[in-house]
């Protein structure tokens, strides 16, 4: 478009000079034309490319705002989904003060007014989606509307319907006179510890599709304790008190700090970070209320494939869990499950003393 614009200008001009002398002007003024006409001529084309010049910049503008606007794109998709419905509202509450959790069985206080429910669910993208977290992020939300209490009224695990996140619906309190006596939710405490010379590590990996092929083995110190699985837990003994180390490897080594005293337990929650080719491990120790909440509900999975496991009794006594999928004249022949891997064998009847169904 500018080539033609100045094409279109510069013949223009030439016939407007020949227009000019055709009318017998004299040559002193037919100069003094020639030059007002020429610098008319480049004022237009340099206005043509300051227009120009004016468009690219815009472009130029709107394509810097497109990096800010894809950072706030991938911030908000990272982030939980937070969801609130408030029926009565008081003035934001000081910072000074703290919000109150009860868990899902937690007593209240007597004089308790409900002010609201937030919900705190997984976007799809949800990266910081730990119990901790999701509570934080619930009290903020309570925080924000006067509140100074939330009880939880559901709590879906990771690894239902495919998530890898905690998911909390909770309802916002406003408790006046608070009972100091009340605390945040704790696990009840194994009376059998009291006294105990060893405590007690309760390890675990809850199911995630990321990395659900990939284990590794958990160290303390120098020994190897266990081997950590997708959807798998344990409890260890252990009698090394005092300041040690947790770690693993993949394609990396992770250490996890942990001061072990005797006659408590401790929850570990295991799982897989992204790496730049396996993934590595990732290791914390997880509040006794959390923690207690996801190591059972590995627990009733468990229990709830064992009803369904048959139960092989050989001639020595010794017992296998496993599915029978089918038997002939000389052989039974079944499925068990080993390291989260399942494998088909077969027994000669011979060998078989028994059969029967897990209770």
């Amino acid at each position: 478009k500018r080539n033609l614009f100045l094409k279109f200008e510069t013949k223009s001009c030439i016939l407007w000079l020949k227009l000019r002398r055709n009318a017998f002007y004299s040559g002193k003024r037919f100069i003094q034309i020639f030059f007002a006409t020429l610098r008319r001529f480049f004022i237009r084309v340099h206005s043509a490319q300051s227009e120009v010049l004016t468009f690219n910049q815009k472009i130029r503008m709107k394509k810097k705002w497109i990096p800010f606007i894809a950072c706030i794109v991938v911030l908000q998709a990272c982030g939980p989904k937070i969801l609130t419905s408030i029926s009565k509202s008081y003035p934001v509450l000081d910072y000074r003060e703290e919000v109150r959790f009860f868990g899902l069985n937690d007593p209240l206080p007597a004089s308790v007014e409900k002010i609201g429910v937030v919900k705190i669910g997984d976007s799809g993208f949800t990266t910081d989606c730990q119990f901790a977290s999701v509570v934080d992020k619930a009290k903020l939300e309570a925080r924000k509307v006067g509140g100074n209490a939330i009880k939880i009224i559901e709590h879906k695990l990771p690894g239902m319907d495919g998530s890898s996140c905690h998911r909390i619906q909770a309802a916002i309190l406003r408790i006046e006179n608070f009972d100091q006596t009340a605390t945040a939710a704790q696990a009840p405490v194994d009376s059998t510890l009291l006294n105990a010379d060893y405590a007690l590590l309760h390890i675990y990996r809850n199911a995630s599709h990321y990395g659900s092929l990939i284990s590794y083995n958990l160290y303390l110190g120098d020994s190897i304790i266990c081997r950590v699985s997708n959807r798998s837990r344990t409890t260890i003994r252990t009698k090394k008190d005092g300041l040690n180390t947790l770690w693993a490897k993949t394609e990396a080594k992770v250490e996890l700090p942990i001061n072990i005293k005797l006659g408590q337990e401790y929850y570990i929650r295991c799982g897989i970070a992204p790496g730049l080719l396996t993934g590595r491990p990732s290791l914390e120790i997880a509040d006794s209320y959390s923690g207690k909440l996801e190591y059972d509900a590995l627990a009733k999975k468990d229990k709830k494939k064992a009803k369904k496991s048959d139960v092989i009794v050989l001639n020595d006594s010794r017992e296998i869990v496993c599915e029978i999928t089918g038997e002939d004249d000389e052989n039974i022949y079944l499925k068990i499950m080993h390291r989260n891997r399942e494998i088909e064998s077969h027994i000669p009847k011979s060998q078989v003393q028994s059969i029967r169904k897990e209770k």
